[in-house]
């Protein structure tokens, strides 16, 4: 199978040109200008913007949570994916706590195998660290190409482990050349606002949010900070919301550390005055919504190179399931729908606002989470040698949101409404056309599981 897109305007993390891009099988084989060589398909990109197909290193696919599961499963969440521009996820495999790595693994791969449409990899959460699950870690790394490792500093008895078992892991996923990455929030100072406010009888969705202050996860974050200093281990924060959290990368920066750091569409555009509405049931996620004093931080750290990465946490429930905490904001399962729209929402309000150029735009959607979990150049880019992801995207083209046109398995939607300017026109997944004309292509299994390097390529 071969593939020419002819005068697209090429963005990549470093370069801005027109060019032509020829595909052949699952590879990219030749760029240029004017290329003279026979396709078997031909698509004309002229005033379109071709970038790498998106990569969102955080999303929750058919996950059980709080008695219930997350509503897109391996087919329904990549596919929702490739429509919005994005060609490969990395989902989280949760451990049990008093059970082995590998049992949870395979749980997850009988969700997975077969199933995808776009490509993923995993990240293995260890919610309980013993010297059987340190041997574990070594293999996951050496032998199954899986070199990140979740941790929780919230979820008391479910996922949290403590800061002793957190250093014991650091220890050994830098011998082995891994990454620790991190859900930074006090669960001890959460857990006790919550029973405060629940004794109280408050018990809406804005009691989710006052439960979870700023300090929770500044503090949290620093410690971690601390934690990997300590132990010298390379660490990632994931899904980082506030000012308070961002100043304590600025201050271990401040001794020469480097810190990975993520945050999400959600916390960039909207804010926690969407929690004293009479549905704010849908934005309860953790951590919650923050002030717009935060976005303005956030984006500033965008801009100075404290945060890496935009992704959603994708992590979605349908309306009866965040039912399940309509008199109790504490059962309201946490999660947000996001994986379609981060491509579109990230262009429209980053770039046409003039917060980000071109090149931070594919920094942050594709370049830069390929390099810290391993998988650069194969993925991430636009070059000889690369996979075929590609995104063909209609910079001009203004659309509205809506739970009733999105492709998600959730019957809401968290930017119900929002107008963006920025479409996704065409996706090519490993040389393969998996969007075109509003229809996905694929079957499920198209998608494969990506083994990953150990070693991150510094940013």
């Amino acid at each position: 199978m071969s593939l020419l897109i002819k005068n697209g305007r090429v963005i990549t993390a470093s370069s801005d040109s027109v060019c032509d891009i020829y595909i052949q099988d699952e590879k990219i084989t030749a760029i240029g200008t004017d290329l003279d060589l026979h396709a078997e398909q031909i698509i004309d990109a002229r005033d379109k913007l071709v970038f790498p197909g998106g990569m969102d290193p955080h999303v929750h696919l058919d996950m059980p949570f709080m008695g219930t599961s997350s509503s897109d499963d391996y087919t329904s969440g990549t596919r929702a994916a490739l429509f919005g521009g994005t060609t490969m996820v990395i989902d989280f495999v949760l451990q049990t706590q008093g059970d082995s790595l590998y049992n949870a693994l395979r749980a997850w791969q009988g969700r997975s195998d077969g199933r995808a449409v776009c490509d993923y990899s995993y990240h293995m959460a260890v919610t309980d660290f013993n010297d059987q699950v340190a041997k574990e870690v070594a293999q996951m790394i050496e032998v199954e190409g899986i070199t990140s490792f979740k941790t929780f500093m919230a979820y008391k008895g479910a996922l949290m482990i403590d800061d002793g078992q957190m250093v014991q892991l650091m220890q050994v996923v830098k011998k082995h050349r891994g990454m620790v990455t991190v859900h930074a929030t006090n669960g001890d100072m959460i857990d006790s606002l919550i029973a405060r406010h629940r004794s109280e009888g408050k018990l809406s969705p804005l009691y989710h949010y006052l439960s979870q202050p700023e300090v929770t996860e500044a503090e949290a974050s620093a410690r971690f900070a601390d934690l990997l200093h300590y132990t010298g281990c390379t660490g990632y924060i994931v899904h980082m919301t506030c000012e308070g959290a961002l100043n304590a990368v600025r201050r271990a920066a401040l001794r020469n550390q480097k810190l990975y750091v993520e945050t999400c569409n959600q916390y960039l555009i909207l804010d926690a005055s969407l929690y004293e509405r009479e549905d704010g049931h849908k934005w309860v996620m953790s951590p919650p919504l923050r002030q717009k004093k935060d976005q303005v931080a956030l984006w500033s750290g965008i801009n100075q190179g404290l945060i890496q990465v935009v992704g959603t946490d994708h992590c979605p429930f349908r309306w009866e399931q965040k039912m399940m905490g309509k008199d109790d904001f504490s059962k309201i399962p946490n999660g947000h729908p996001g994986i379609e729209h981060r491509m579109e929402l990230m262009y429209s309000e980053g770039v046409l606002k003039n917060k980000i150029t071109l090149n931070k735009y594919v920094e942050l959607t594709s370049t830069n989470a390929a390099k810290i979990f391993g998988m650069y150049p194969k993925k991430g880019t636009i070059a000889v040698g690369s996979d075929a992801d590609i995104l063909i995207f209609d910079p001009m083209q203004t659309h509205t949101i809506s739970s009733e046109s999105h492709h998600m398995h959730v019957d809401y939607s968290a930017y119900e409404g929002h107008q963006v300017t920025g479409k996704t026109e065409v996706v090519i997944l490993r040389g393969r056309v998996a969007v075109r004309d509003g229809s996905c292509t694929l079957d499920p299994g198209y998608g494969q599981f990506i083994k990953r390097s150990r070693v991150a390529k510094m940013i």
